[in-house]
C-alpha cells in the first residue's frame, strides 16, 4: 500500500470504510425489518385469536367450516381448539387430530397467552408462529406460516446485495474525485517547488485560500523559502565580501613579490620585501581563520571547552597579549578589578573575543583602553572602553555584522570580522554582544554572559 499513490490509498481507505458502514447499515436494517415483521405478525395473530374466540363460543360454529369470515387463509394460517386435557376439539382441515401444544405449554397457555415458533406443523412443511390463549377452560391456538416474512426478508436481502455494491462503487468514485480535487493544490505546489532553484529563489508556492491544512502547508513552506532565500542572500554577500577582502592582500602580496624579483638590488631591500610579504601572508592566514570560525558558528558547530573562569585572570591574560602593541603605539591598556566575578566559558574563545575588542579600540579609539566587569540583571558584562571619538552615528546597529566597517572605503586595515566573531562567541556561550557610547567620550563595547 505504501507504494501506491496517495490518491489511490485515500480511495481504498474510503472504500473500505464505506463497505464496513454499508454492511453494518444493511445488517441493522435487515434485523430491524425482521423484528418489525414479527411484531406485525404477532399483532395479526392476536387480532385473529380475538375474532376466533367469539366464533368457537358458538356451539354451532366449526373452525374447519369457517371460511366466510376469512379469518383462516388456506396454506398460510390455521387454528386449533384444545380441551383442558389436551385433546383436539376442533381445528382447520390440514392439522388433523394431532395437538399443537404439549402438556407443559398447554398449562402455560391457560395461565397467560404465549407465543412460540414451530419448525413444522401437521399438513404444513413450513415454519410457523403460534399464539395460544385460553377461551374459558379450553385453549385456542392460532398460527400462521412465516413464509411471507421470509419472502419479504429475502427480497430485501437481494436488494441490499444489488444496491450495496453499486452504492460502494459510486461512493468510491466520488471519493476518488474528491481526493483528486484535494490533492490538485498539492500537485500545483509540487510542480512549482520543482521549478524553484538558487537562480529563482524569490519565487513562492501557490497557496489556495481554502483555510484548511493545504493552505497552512503552503504558508509554512513559503515561510521556509523566505528563510532559505535570506540565508542564501547572506551566503552570497558573505562570499562576495570574503572575495573582496581576500583580493586586496593577495594583490599586495603579488606586487611585493614581483618587486622583489625585479627591483631589489640589495639584501636589505629583499628582506624588506619579504617582511612586507610575510605581513600580508599573516593577514591572509588570520582572515581565513576568521572566516572558518564564522562558518562553523553559522552551522551551530562552534567548539567550546567550558570551565569556570575568573574574570580578573581573563583580563590579565588579554592585557599581556596586547601590551607590546599598545606600548609600540603609545597607548595604555588597563584592567579594572572585577570583585571576584566568575563566568563559565571557553578560555581561548573568550580571550579571543576580548582581544578583538581591544584590537578595535587600539585601531580606532583613543590612547586609553579600559577593561571592566559588572553584574547587570543577573548577567556578567565584560566591557572594553576607550576615550576615542566613539562609534559613528548609525553604526551601532550594524557594528556586529560580517564585514561591517565604519569607514566605507575600507582603508584603515582589518577585514570587518572582529566584532562579528565577538558576537558569535558570545552567542555560543548563551550571551550577547552590544555596543554603545560612554557617558563622556569614546566607545563602550561589551559581552554579556550568564553569571
Amino acid at each position: 500500500m505504501s507504494r501506491l499513490p496517495i490518491r489511490l490509498r485515500m480511495t481504498a481507505a474510503f472504500a473500505l470504510t464505506m463497505a464496513v458502514v454499508l454492511a453494518a447499515s444493511g445488517l441493522f436494517l435487515y434485523i430491524r425489518l425482521g423484528d418489525h415483521l414479527m411484531t406485525a405478525l404477532d399483532h395479526d395473530l392476536r387480532l385473529r385469536a380475538q375474532d376466533l374466540a367469539a366464533v368457537v363460543s358458538d356451539p354451532r360454529a366449526s373452525l374447519s367450516l369457517d371460511t366466510s369470515t376469512r379469518l383462516i387463509e388456506r396454506g398460510e394460517s390455521y387454528a386449533q381448539l384444545l380441551s383442558p386435557d389436551g385433546r383436539v376439539l376442533d381445528g382447520t382441515r390440514p392439522l388433523g387430530r394431532k395437538p399443537l401444544l404439549d402438556a407443559r405449554r398447554l398449562e402455560a397457555a391457560r395461565q397467560a397467552p404465549i407465543y412460540l415458533d414451530k419448525s413444522s406443523v401437521p399438513g404444513l412443511d413450513e415454519s410457523s408462529r403460534l399464539l395460544a390463549t385460553a377461551v374459558g377452560p379450553r385453549v385456542l391456538v392460532v398460527g400462521a406460516t412465516l413464509q411471507d416474512r421470509a419472502e419479504t426478508l429475502g427480497s430485501f436481502r437481494d436488494e441490499l446485495v444489488i444496491a450495496g455494491p453499486i452504492a460502494l462503487v459510486l461512493a468510491s468514485g466520488i471519493g476518488y474525485l474528491l481526493a483528486g480535487l484535494s490533492l490538485r493544490q498539492v500537485e500545483r505546489m509540487r510542480r512549482r517547488a520543482a521549478e524553484i532553484s538558487a537562480e529563482t529563489a524569490d519565487e513562492r508556492l501557490p497557496v489556495p485560500p481554502t483555510g484548511d491544512e493545504i493552505q497552512r502547508l503552503g504558508e509554512t513552506l513559503n515561510e521556509m523559502l523566505d528563510r532559505l532565500e535570506a540565508a542564501l542572500e547572506r551566503e552570497r554577500e558573505f562570499v562576495a565580501d570574503a572575495g573582496h577582502e581576500l583580493r586586496t592582500p593577495l594583490a599586495l602580496l603579488r606586487t611585493e613579490l614581483e618587486l622583489a624579483l625585479r627591483q631589489t638590488d640589495s639584501p636589505e631591500e629583499l628582506r624588506e620585501a619579504v617582511f612586507r610579504s610575510s605581513q600580508e601572508v599573516e593577514r591572509l592566514s588570520q582572515l581565513a581563520e576568521d572566516l572558518l570560525l564564522i562558518a562553523r558558528s553559522d552551522r551551530g558547530r562552534l567548539p567550546l571547552r567550558k570551565e569556570s573562569l575568573e574574570v580578573d585572570e581573563l583580563f590579565r591574560s588579554v592585557c599581556a597579549r596586547v601590551q607590546w602593541r599598545a606600548e609600540s603605539e603609545g597607548k595604555a591598556v588597563e584592567a579594572g578589578g572585577s570583585g571576584g566575578l566568575r563566568v563559565v566559558g571557553d578560555r581561548l574563545r573568550l580571550e579571543q573575543a576580548l582581544t578583538n575588542l581591544v584590537d578595535n579600540a587600539l585601531r580606532y579609539g583613543g590612547d586609553r583602553i579600559e577593561l571592566a566587569a559588572a553584574i547587570v540583571n543577573g548577567a556578567v558584562e565584560l566591557h572594553v572602553r576607550d576615550n576615542g571619538p566613539g562609534l559613528p552615528d548609525g553604526f551601532q546597529e550594524r557594528a556586529f555584522e560580517r564585514f561591517a566597517r565604519a569607514d566605507a572605503a575600507r582603508s584603515r586595515g582589518g577585514a570587518g570580522l572582529g566584532l562579528a566573531i565577538v558576537r558569535r562567541i558570545a552567542e555560543a556561550h548563551g550571551g550577547t554582544a552590544n555596543a554603545g557610547a560612554r557617558d563622556s567620550a569614546g566607545a563602550d563595547i561589551w559581552i554579556s554572559l550568564p553569571a
